[in-house]
């Protein structure tokens, strides 16, 4: 009955981050039609609309708890579905030696990654959440690692500002790379899917070398997405173990976690229906600009720009090794 009671108080602030997400949407269409393709998602225009508009007109007190509901339970389940756009057999048919070296990719880059976050000053949540974004999948880590590891609004709002400006560098410097190197276009596919944060800006990276890159490099993101789960779960291992005493199973292993298996499962065995897999995927994706646009609702640009400057070389020099692993990775395959 509490939770009931307390549904019309989430609705200002729920109904503010859908409004911001309507404006990004229409920034997204704007921008498709001046690029032809997509820089800047969704995701990152909202969580910037939302942060301007906190920065310039503050949060009233009506809205505080929408914004928590709609940045914590909304991105929960929005991750739970996100499972459903991956298949078991998608990343088996790869065959074994890329499985191995896109998961030893992207464990070896979270590990460097997070070191030099540390070496440079950022607390344990912020230098976790760059790892997790510049290794993994950009956004969709940083926002599924959030959670679990407790991290505060800004270091949220600050990880992915950095990395969504790191991925458009990306997205514009790989073409050139690739008329200037020796790579193949199977090759150059496999390095857009292992550094390129963003399904859209895999697209984007690939389009223009040929229909070869985009396969291969979008069957690798999907394989780097995949390994979101299990870092969760070990990132959630890690947590709990923090505490004095032993952590109970639902702390251990959240909700969410377990739809996102259970979707993935769902997928792989073909038990979820096109229209219903459409529909899921679609919902992910908007629901997770919802709470985007309520995190950015709670975050006042000030505080994320005391820290930029770390953040920005610790991704920047993040993102030079998760390359050089990427790299070695396709020596790797090539020698097969």
């Amino acid at each position: 009955m509490s939770s009931i009671s307390k549904f019309p108080e989430i609705i200002p602030g729920t109904l503010a981050a859908i409004g911001i997400t309507v404006l990004s949407q229409f920034a997204v269409l704007g921008e498709r039609a001046v690029t032809g393709f997509e820089l800047l998602d969704g995701l990152v225009i909202a969580i910037i609309l939302g942060t301007l508009c906190h920065t310039m007109f503050g949060l009233r007190p009506s809205l505080k708890p929408g914004v928590a509901f709609s940045s914590k339970i909304l991105l929960e389940l929005a991750i739970v579905l996100l499972g459903a756009s991956i298949s078991v057999a998608t990343v088996a048919d790869a065959g074994s030696r890329m499985i191995f070296v896109v998961a030893g990719t992207v464990l070896l880059s979270l590990a460097i990654s997070y070191c030099i976050c540390r070496l440079l000053g950022l607390h344990d949540q912020l230098a976790t959440l760059v790892a997790c974004g510049n290794s993994i999948c950009g956004n969709s880590a940083i926002v599924a690692a959030a959670p679990v590891i407790g991290a505060r609004s800004d270091d949220i709002a600050a990880s992915i500002a950095f990395t969504a400006a790191l991925g458009i560098v990306v997205v514009l410097g790989l073409p050139p790379l690739f008329s200037a190197s020796h790579l193949s276009k199977w090759q150059y596919g496999v390095l857009a899917g292992m550094t390129v944060y963003a399904v859209p800006q895999v697209l984007a990276a690939t389009a223009p070398i040929g229909v070869a890159s985009v396969q291969i490099a979008t069957l690798v993101k999907l394989m780097r997405v995949l390994m979101l789960g299990p870092v969760v779960l070990l990132l959630r291992l890690k947590n709990g173990n923090d505490r004095a005493s032993r952590p109970s199973l639902t702390h251990l292993v959240p909700w969410f976690i377990v739809g996102f298996f259970a979707m993935m499962l769902l997928r792989s065995f073909d038990l979820i229906p096109a229209t219903i897999l459409n529909l899921a995927k679609a919902g992910s994706s908007y629901l997770t600009i919802v709470s985007m646009a309520a995190l950015g609702l709670s975050v006042n640009m000030r505080t994320v720009f005391a820290s930029g400057g770390r953040v920005l070389l610790a991704g920047i020099l993040s993102m030079c090794a998760l390359t050089c692993l990427s790299l070695g990775g396709l020596w790797i395959l090539h020698a097969n």
